[in-house]
């Protein structure tokens, strides 16, 4: 069954085609950019293994074919997304992703891999900020602030963007011993709603706004590097702000100093 699947792409194409219901033979073919007379023994290969049926010239999964193929689309959405660039995900740390949420990686969609100079690790990406800036929301989980955080949060508040973060411990003592007032002015403002979480990330940082999701994570020796992750499908940001809440269950609110 698994050589009748994935042996011939156009007989796995056209079970991700019918995954959401009948289609005609033309816009198989079309869908396919190929010819009937090409597609046509993969159809009855499909057909003999009990996969698909036809009415006239209209085709749909069978009972059977249904079940596979509900399992074959959250895989190929897994191996799409790890599979662009399989040794960075390989060579970093993922434990932080619950299990349910790591399950469900694929949901990611496509993702970019930005490489930056190692001298920008710890400063702001220009494109997410500037979505940052049109969304309504922004929600963050961080172990560091980049130097012109305060410049950057008051522009977003100026827009009436409402931020929500997640400070690990150690970035939150270390805020409030050096920089009291300016730990204030974060906690006073009606915008921003700050949170601690009680231990350290095993991430650099994770940023969502309206637009993307901005992952910053660690090697297997829990340094950072010089890549970023953008991942901009609408299902990227449903998997974002789950794992945004996740976290926020377990960190503590802080509402005064």
């Amino acid at each position: 069954m698994l050589d009748v699947i994935f042996m011939s792409e156009k007989r796995k194409n056209t079970l991700l085609l019918l995954h959401d219901g009948a289609k005609e033979m033309e816009y198989l073919l079309k869908a396919l950019d190929t010819t009937r007379q090409a597609l046509l023994p993969q159809i009855k290969v499909l057909e003999e293994h009990y996969l698909i049926s036809h009415q006239r010239d209209a085709y749909e999964l069978t009972i059977i074919g249904k079940l596979i193929v509900d399992e074959m689309v959250p895989l190929l959405d897994i191996t799409d997304v790890l599979g662009v660039d399989v040794e960075y995900w390989g060579t970093h740390q993922l434990e932080f992703i619950p299990l349910h949420l790591f399950n469900r990686i694929g949901e990611l969609g496509p993702c970019t891999f930005i490489q930056i100079g190692l001298h920008e690790i710890f400063e702001e990406d220009k494109q997410f900020t500037e979505e940052a800036k049109m969304s309504g929301s922004v929600f963050t989980m961080s172990s560091f602030v980049f130097p012109n955080f305060e410049q950057t949060f008051s522009e977003l508040i100026a827009n009436n963007v409402n931020i929500s973060i997640i400070i690990s411990k150690e970035l939150y003592e270390k805020l409030m011993g050096h920089n009291p007032e300016k730990s204030r002015a974060l906690i006073e403002n009606s915008n921003i709603s700050l949170y601690v979480y009680p231990t350290r990330f095993d991430f650099l940082s994770i940023s969502i706004n309206d637009y993307s999701v901005m992952l910053k994570l660690l090697t297997e020796q829990g340094v950072s590097d010089n890549k970023r992750v953008i991942c901009s499908s609408p299902s990227a940001l449903s998997w974002g702000k789950e794992l945004f809440d996740h976290y926020l269950k377990n960190s503590t609110p802080v509402t005064e100093l």
